[in-house]
């Protein structure tokens, strides 16, 4: 299994499938998501496809998701 570390340039991360949300904008104001054979899920930004993805546990990303649906980082786009 390949071993990715945080902030690895995203297009060596094999066999990611990357997603975008369907809130994206057409301007690619956005960010994509894959999950990995681990696990884990990779992060990255959509204008910068080959940038750094930052790597993310099954339980980091439950909390995230589970506080964006709570609001809890609205006021930080507000």
């Amino acid at each position: 299994m390949q071993q990715i570390d945080n902030g690895v340039q995203a297009t060596r991360i094999e066999g990611a499938v990357w997603r975008k949300s369907r809130r994206s904008n057409p301007s690619g104001n956005c960010v994509e998501l894959a999950a990995l054979p681990d696990g884990q899920y990779a992060v990255r930004n959509s204008r910068h496809p080959e940038g750094p993805a930052l790597i993310y546990t099954r339980e980091e990303m439950i909390a995230f998701i589970g506080g964006a649906k709570d609001g809890d980082f609205d006021s930080l786009v507000g």
